[in-house]
């Protein structure tokens, strides 16, 4: 088993390394057809007269810039989808926030009210009741004879 382990890492280390390499020779060969297309360019200027490779210069800078600007634009779109997309999320979150506290506002007015009743009946059964009236020992042969009568 401990065999079979090391030798998938191993295999898996091996794969990992050829896409790696055949990335590497991929961005290679990128570089020298661009590298290649420079050259061409820089040559067909040194064969120009001087005014024509200040304006093929030029020419050139304006192509880069214009490119650079168009990928900026790009950017400042994504980033305002971005922006906009932010702005919902805090918006609901807000509204969650606020329900949230609301409910946990009139859990605490309940808590309270729940409360009170409780210290209301805690205090009534505090009391030491023996019967259904109040009357004084006294009194007791005058309120059974009311009673029978």
């Amino acid at each position: 088993p401990f065999l079979r382990l090391l030798e998938a890492q191993l295999q898996e280390q091996r794969r990992e390394h050829e896409e790696e390499v055949e990335a590497l020779k991929n961005e290679v060969d990128a570089l020298k057809e661009e590298m290649e297309k420079q050259q061409q360019a820089f040559l067909q200027t040194l064969q120009l007269s001087p005014e024509a490779q200040v304006e093929f210069g030029l020419q050139q800078e304006i192509t880069r810039l214009t490119n650079e600007n168009l990928d900026l634009k790009e950017l400042l779109e994504k980033l305002e989808k971005n922006e906009k997309k932010l702005k919902k999320q805090l918006k609901i979150y807000m509204k969650k926030l606020q329900d949230f506290e609301a409910s946990q506002a009139m859990i605490l007015v309940e808590r309270s009210r729940q409360e009170r009743n409780m210290q209301v009946a805690v205090q009534r059964k505090e009391k030491d009741f023996q019967g259904m009236l109040e009357y004084y020992k006294e009194d007791e042969p005058l309120l059974i004879r009311n009673l029978i009568t």
